[in-house]
């Protein structure tokens, strides 16, 4: 199965790096429930490369993810993706997101503006965040919140 963005098919460019796209915030729906799940997921990880004989300390470097194959972290997403298998479900991206940070925010932001706890139409049973201000200073314009009005005497 694929992922689809803006309703095509998407496809990571041939030289794909976490300089380009670091994750993204998507949705996967059970095409015979019309339930849905909102989450996130990064492109690349990191991997700790031990020590050798030739390196003295350990390595850290980023590695691509399991992005390709991943259907969700929901558990009874994950039990009907096992019962069903593929065919079942809808793969879409909502965000393609530089920072961690970023995508932090922006699943949350979709988390409560589409009300997934407020009812039984979406897999989630939970919306956790722990974000600072920096982590989202490169969003756009049209994702930054309104500033408070200045008052006038």
């Amino acid at each position: 199965m694929t992922w689809h963005y803006k309703g095509i098919e998407w496809q990571p460019p041939e030289d794909f790096s976490p300089e380009d796209v670091y994750g993204m915030v998507y949705m996967i729906t059970n095409r015979a429930t019309a339930r849905k799940y909102v989450g996130k997921k990064f492109f690349w990880s990191q991997k700790t490369l031990p020590i050798t004989k030739k390196r003295k300390r350990r390595k850290r470097t980023l590695v691509e993810s399991d992005w390709r194959d991943y259907y969700g972290s929901n558990k009874h997403l994950r039990e009907e993706y096992d019962q069903s298998g593929p065919d079942l479900f809808h793969r879409e991206i909502l965000h393609l997101c530089n920072t961690k940070g970023e995508c932090a925010y922006m699943e949350a932001k979709e988390q409560f503006d589409r009300g997934v706890l407020l009812t039984d139409d979406y897999y989630n049973g939970i919306i956790q965040i722990k974000l600072g201000g920096n982590a989202v200073k490169g969003l756009c314009e049209e994702n930054k919140p309104l500033q408070t009005p200045k008052t006038v005497l």
